[in-house]
């Protein structure tokens, strides 16, 4: 049986892309977190944060730490999929999803700097610096640019 070219399914393509940059960026972030906890970007405090306030929000008790960051991580990879599939829109050219990955990446990057505070999820642990705040958009860029590169991948097989 013929494998079928990748461009023919489309929101394949577009969720292989996505799945592709979240794991990146989720790589990067859990890698660093655990090697340096105390100045690499903590994106899973403000989704714990977040998660923490809903439970509240509806009345509920938030559950223990342990549980809180395992729907931290689910909802950071399911929500970066969402936004890196986004690197499939447009032109079909794979020259231009290098662009759309570098810009997707590059906003979501500076969204996750300027963001938490205003939606009332605090600062960083020990605070924000520049350093952190430089890290924060390297590595959302770093996704953006892998959901273009799986893009591309998935894309080249077609050409063959």
């Amino acid at each position: 049986m013929a494998t079928t070219p990748a461009a023919s399914h489309p929101v394949l393509t577009a969720l292989g892309s996505g799945l592709a940059g979240a794991a990146a960026l989720t790589a990067i972030h859990e890698t660093a977190r655990r090697i340096d906890p105390d100045d690499a970007p903590r994106m899973d405090t403000y989704g714990r944060r977040a998660i923490a306030a809903g439970f509240r929000a509806v009345g509920a008790e938030p559950p223990h730490y342990e549980a809180l960051q395992g729907m931290a991580l689910a909802g950071d990879l399911l929500t970066n999929a969402a936004f890196y599939t986004l690197v499939a829109a447009g032109s079909p050219t794979t020259e231009t999803a290098w662009v759309r990955g570098a810009a997707l990446g590059a906003a979501a990057g500076i969204g996750a700097v300027v963001l938490p505070p205003l939606m009332g999820l605090g600062r960083k642990p020990r605070g924000t610096t520049p350093a952190t705040q430089a890290m924060t958009v390297a590595w959302y860029l770093a996704g953006g640019l892998a959901a273009a590169g799986m893009y591309h991948l998935l894309n080249a097989r077609e050409r063959r």
